[in-house]
This record gives structure tokens, sequence and C-alpha cells, in this order.
């Protein structure tokens, strides 16, 4: 029987830990999501990046040198399920942040909460495996693929992440496809790679990306999902695939970069149907401490301006609509 459309809403970093976690016990889960959560409850599922450990573990990972490490307790599920979130992705540079055993307890807590959590597992295979998330009867395939951190990558007797140096050389293709293959052998009509990929603070997808995300497309994969830069960059249609090169921040303590401005971003609403992906809008969000809201007003528009801007250098043919942006994929 062919599914009906369904719509995927794509956000970026959600980092439930420090100046958050401690927010979570002084409000009710609803009002980190501000009035963005009627648009992500009104999708028929929501992914994102889950930036930080889900444990009561406190030892820091000792392994090799990091700057930050961000954990969140296990009542921050409740943050995500009334925000409708049902995929994460565990390939990141904070899965591991309270060792292996903060990853293994965030396994866990996810599969207790009926999020399901590709890019991270208990050695190579089950990091590597897809997530099958149904949306709206729609089987949906998420691979998830990090370059960063490499000393968190899953050994085969070892937990940890689906690390791969970003390159279109064979065998990297090779593993790709493969893992194309095994998403759509699960039953997947439609595959999402999701990748945590780059540098901070980038404004756009250096070439060599550029050339991997379209090489993942023409593997089999419908929509790439990037996240890293915790700024937006810009999407792009490609043979009728989806690229969104990075989704930003959604939920964080950060601080501000007063250029960049990491507290701008959108909800990516991806329409799909029978045939693939149909349309994406882009919903201009503000991000503020601990909370996202609906951008408005001089706000809405510096932050719709700017994705044209980098859309226009990709040609990338956006339209602008009420409230945000629209790409029609053909």
């Amino acid at each position: 029987m062919e599914h009906k459309s369904a719509t995927i809403a794509f956000v970026g970093d959600i980092m439930l830990g420090r100046g958050v976690n401690e927010e979570i016990g002084l409000r009710k889960p609803e009002e980190f999501w501000g009035n963005t959560l009627p648009l992500l409850r009104s999708a028929d599922a929501v992914i994102a990046n889950l930036e930080c450990a889900i444990t009561t573990h406190k030892r820091e990972w000792q392994e090799t040198p990091k700057a930050f490490y961000f954990r969140a307790d296990p009542t921050a599920l409740n943050v995500l399920n009334v925000a409708n979130i049902k995929c994460v992705s565990l390939a990141n540079n904070h899965t591991l942040d309270f060792e292996e055993e903060g990853l293994l307890d965030t396994l866990e807590h996810l599969d207790s909460a009926g999020i399901a959590h590709p890019g991270a597992g208990k050695d190579i295979t089950d990091s590597r495996a897809p997530a099958i998330v149904d949306v709206a009867g729609l089987k949906v395939g998420v691979v998830g693929l990090t370059d960063n951190e490499p000393a968190f990558a899953a050994g085969p007797d070892r937990p940890g992440t689906n690390y791969l140096e970003i390159a279109t050389d064979q065998s990297t293709l090779r593993l790709v496809e493969s893992e194309i293959a095994r998403a759509k052998q699960a039953g997947a009509k439609l595959v999402v790679i999701t990748l945590h990929w780059g540098p901070n603070m980038v404004v756009s997808p250096p070439e060599h990306f550029r050339r991997f995300a379209h090489k993942v497309i023409d593997l089999g994969a419908n929509i790439v999902h990037g996240h890293s830069a915790h700024i937006f960059q810009a999407v792009e249609a490609y043979k009728g695939g989806l690229i969104m090169y990075d989704t930003g921040d959604f939920l964080d303590d950060y601080a501000v970069d007063p250029f960049l401005r990491n507290d701008w971003s959108f909800i990516f609403l991806v329409e799909v149907g029978p045939d693939g992906v149909q349309r994406l809008r882009m919903i201009p969000v503000r991000l503020t401490y601990a909370k996202v809201d609906l951008a408005i007003g001089d706000e809405l528009e510096a932050i719709r301006g700017r994705m044209w801007t980098l859309c226009e250098e990709l040609k990338t043919p956006i339209n602008k609509r009420p409230g945000g942006l629209e790409l029609i994929i053909e």
C-alpha cells in the first residue's frame, strides 16, 4: 500500500547538559521549546542531533583532552518526548563525554523513551546500524556518521561512534553505500544520512563536503542532514535529493557570537511522498538561554536574508514565503 505524504522536521544540535540540565528541574518540559512547540508537534516526526550524553555517570572522558563535557540527567528525556522527537543522531563529539558507560546509559535511556538513536552503539556493527523510524506509515532509514573526535570511534569490541573521514575515495563510498543498502534491506523507503561534520563556526561547506554529499545522494540516499558548525549553512536540491549542509543549533546554553549568530537557525520541514522528497520549508527560529522560539520582525528577515544569500552562492532556487523560505525538490 502506498503511504501518504508525510512531514519530517529536521533541527540541528540539541544540547541538554550544563545550564540546560540545571533548568530541567525548574521548568516544565514544554517550556524549553517556546512557541516552536506546535510546529514541532504538527510534523509527523522530528529528527535532531543530540549533543550530550544522558547519564548519571559523572566521570569525564580521560583518553584525550577535551574542552567541553556535556551530560544531562535522565529526566531530560521528557524534554525530548514532548517535542515529538522520534530520532536523534549520536554520531558526534559529545556522545562519549562521560565515557563508554555514559554512552551505554544514553542508549538504554533513549530506548526506554522510544527514541531511535543511529550513529553510536556498543560496537562498530551496532554504531553503523540504521535506525528505522515509522513516519506516518513511511519507513525512514536514518544512518548517523561523524568526522569529529576520532578517539570516540567504535571498534569491534568497543562502544563508540560511527566515525568516518569525509572523502570520496572508493573504500569510503563503499562503506556509505553498504550502510544505505542496509537501511533499504531493513525496509526503508526513504534514507537519511545525518552527518556531524566539520569544524565550528564555518559559514559555508568546503568543496569536498559538497562532493561527498552529492555522492551520498548518487548512492541512493534521499536526504543529507548536516550539523556541527553551530551556524546554519545553505541547502541544495540535487538529483531529486535534499542536502541541508548544516542545520545549526536548536537548544543550548551557548555563548552567542555577535557576528556569526549561532542563536539563529530554522526548523527544516521536509515534505516527503511515495516518490521521495517533494518540498522543504524553512521556518526561522531564535535561541535564547535554554529556550528556542520562532523568530519575528527584523530578526526573522535577517535570518531569512542570510539563508537566501548562502543559497544564492550555491545557485539553490529558494522562494520567500510568509514566515520563512521554501525549496521545491524536482
